[in-house]
């Protein structure tokens, strides 16, 4: 009787161990490293006005952002902020492909940082491979633990640090002094912690090629004029080790590649645009003294037509990068525009539901309301309440409030008027509110008084 078979649906994944590389596009990538590290580290520290500059308070429901406050009724603003970002990126795609994913993506700018760990315990590309490779010893363990370790600090200072957008740094700081962390604080921390440590460590080239929805659909933005990373098939082909100008199979290219493709083979969706393979090829054929760019930037168009690199350029500017161009900057105009005129006060008229409109002492008609202010400036301001609309129609409360700094205030408000100024029913009326201290702050609401029947 024959045994079984078993048939695997899945090959098992080969672990890639990128070779380090050095060249143009390899600094420009630390640089970037650099300049993103730099801002998510340092921003929740920077400190303006007497607070964190850059804060998402949702225990609060403010948004400081710098000089500006927003609040739940301002999330239309992050809402077009966050469709400017999207469109800034279908432009750059149209334009230069998948840049964002090989310099700035936080998978790659991480997986980055890891790997130049991994090098500091375990050495280069080789001595990594026969590291892993041999059994089990204490230099092995003291190796891969150190390694380990490193891995998890900058983790947890990456969830730190990302909590700290959310609750004051200072005081997150201060509650990991005294080990007062909260049941949240603890959840988020660890968990994004995990996340960069899972994803930059151990996942790596899985996250970009299975995870990642942006390898997917990015071939949708792409056109023949959309810059990518190409391997000039007519110079390197057919391969040989003595080739004069054209390809060695050095194998480089493969070597280098985060994903572990082969750019020979043409444009695949793993490609995440990095151009380490470009530094790797350019570097064998300056040992070689052959001309760079067998592997290069260029368009499907170009080295189809052969077309120049001035050509390139000028077919840069085609009819899908103005439209991109042209929605993103209406958007983003129109959206500092907004901001611009926003005005810094924010009133709610209601009334109140247990006292309808009635009949006091003296016969006049008076109703009650509840001004909800909103002051979204960082400076206290006094407001003078006053009122429109029907002939008589006065406050006969309060007609002075103040509201501190980014607070919210419930005021209540008696309204009246004399018998027979108005029809009964309902009556539309005007509340309107203005700073004492700055006359453009000022807003307006629209209001119904009722006369009984």
């Amino acid at each position: 009787m024959n045994s079984p078979q078993v048939i695997k649906m899945y090959a098992a994944r080969e672990e890639i161990y990128p070779r380090e590389i050095k060249g143009r596009y390899a600094s420009l990538r630390w640089v970037f490293v650099w300049l993103t590290q730099l801002a998510f580290y340092g921003l929740p520290w920077l400190n303006w006005n007497g607070r964190q500059a850059l804060l998402f308070d949702l225990a609060a429901r403010k948004f400081y952002i710098f000089g500006l406050v927003l609040w739940p009724q301002d999330f239309i603003y992050l809402a077009v902020l966050l469709v400017m970002c999207a469109w800034l990126l279908f432009l750059v795609t149209a334009i230069a492909g998948r840049v964002w994913c090989g310099f700035t993506c936080p998978q790659t700018v991480y997986t980055e940082i890891f790997l130049w760990i991994e090098r500091q315990f375990e050495g280069r590309r080789s001595a990594r491979i026969a590291l892993d490779r041999q059994p089990p010893s204490l230099k092995k363990f003291a190796r891969k633990g150190g390694k380990h370790l490193a891995w998890g600090a900058v983790a947890l200072w990456t969830g730190f640090t990302f909590v700290g957008y959310f609750t004051p740094i200072d005081v997150l700081a201060n509650e990991v002094r005294t080990l007062t962390f909260g049941p949240w604080e603890w959840f988020w921390v660890l968990f994004y912690s995990f996340a960069t440590y899972g994803n930059a460590g151990w996942l790596r080239e899985q996250v970009c090629k299975y995870m990642c929805p942006y390898a997917r659909f990015q071939s949708s933005m792409f056109d023949r004029d959309s810059l990518i990373i190409t391997y000039d098939a007519k110079r390197g082909e057919p391969r040989s080790p003595r080739s004069a100008g054209g390809c060695i199979d050095c194998s480089m290219c493969v070597q280098v590649c985060p994903t572990g493709i082969d750019i020979r083979k043409g444009l695949q969706y793993e490609c995440i645009g990095c151009a380490a393979c470009v530094d790797a090829c350019n570097s064998v054929m300056d040992k070689i003294a052959q001309p760079r760019g067998l592997i290069r930037y260029s368009t499907d168009r170009a080295m189809a037509e052969g077309l120049s690199v001035e050509q390139i350029r000028r077919r840069a500017m085609r009819p899908r990068v103005l439209a991109y161009s042209g929605l993103l900057c209406a958007v983003a105009l129109a959206f500092l525009a907004s901001l611009w005129l926003r005005t810094p006060l924010k009133m709610d008229v209601i009334r109140d539901r247990g006292s309808m409109g009635r009949e006091v002492e003296d016969g006049d008609i008076e109703n009650v309301y509840r001004l909800q202010i909103m002051n979204t400036t960082e400076r206290q301001h006094s407001y003078r309440i006053s009122v429109s609309g029907l002939p008589t129609l006065v406050v006969v409360s309060d007609l002075e409030v103040t509201v501190g700094p980014t607070e919210t205030r419930a005021v209540p408000v008696r309204l009246r008027t004399a018998y027979g100024a108005a029809k009964k029913g309902s009556n539309k009326i005007e509340v309107s509110l203005q700073a004492l201290d700055d006359p453009s702050i000022s807003v307006r609401e629209e209001a119904v008084f009722i006369v009984p029947r």
